[in-house]
């Protein structure tokens, strides 16, 4: 079976004991996990220095999520510096450019992650260059999206009560989500398909 998320995710209003199902997760969706677990620092995810190292720091902004022929594809924009600080300036390499990444999505540690990585810029140089591998290997080793926590908010959110009950009804039960396994993830044109496992429990 499978269910459809806009955060909104949907789900059916009764449970089984243990159910395998398919979870699309919508792309403006997955840029909202990201805005919340990775890109933290007003927008930004520092990959060198912070906010107060005015010569030497590195930061991604701007995330944009999508799918390309069966990979997922992420735009973003770089800014960076590698300097030293002489006198209150800073002297040395640096520069500003959007990049994408196309990558396999993978399951890794109970969480979404990246697999065949490549970065793109539409212009080189030198720095750039060094850029574009080392954020190569930092998405490959480093990005993950976990998808538990908002899927127990979801799936434990109480049942409504029917609308002909009285006004003051309260919901019948309530759901409490015992195991949760993510299986496998494929990206399509318009969500990230993921396959889980989970048990929930009817109180």
């Amino acid at each position: 079976m499978r269910y459809t998320a806009n955060f909104a995710l949907l789900f059916l209003g009764f449970a089984m004991s243990a159910v395998s199902a398919e979870l699309e997760l919508r792309y403006p969706a997955i840029e909202r996990l990201l805005g919340e677990q990775v890109f933290t620092q007003d927008g930004r995810l520092y990959v060198r220095g912070n906010k107060n190292t005015k010569c030497t720091f590195a930061y991604l902004a701007a995330p944009h999520v999508g799918a390309s022929d069966g990979k997922l594809k992420l735009t973003a924009r770089f800014s960076g510096r590698s300097a030293l600080d002489m006198l209150g300036r800073c002297m040395g390499l640096g520069d500003s450019f959007d990049f994408t990444v196309t990558a396999t999505p993978v399951v890794r540690g109970g969480a979404l992650a990246l697999d065949q990585v490549k970065i793109s810029t539409s212009r080189d140089s030198y720095y750039i260059g060094k850029v574009r591998q080392a954020l190569s290997n930092s998405f490959a080793k480093d990005f993950k999206i976990e998808v538990k926590e908002q899927a127990r908010r979801l799936l434990e959110q109480p049942v409504a009560p029917s609308p002909l009950a009285p006004a003051d009804a309260k919901a019948p039960y309530m759901r409490e989500l015992r195991s949760f396994d993510l299986r496998d993830a494929k990206a399509e044109a318009d969500a990230l398909v993921l396959v889980i496992d989970f048990r929930l429990a009817i109180k």
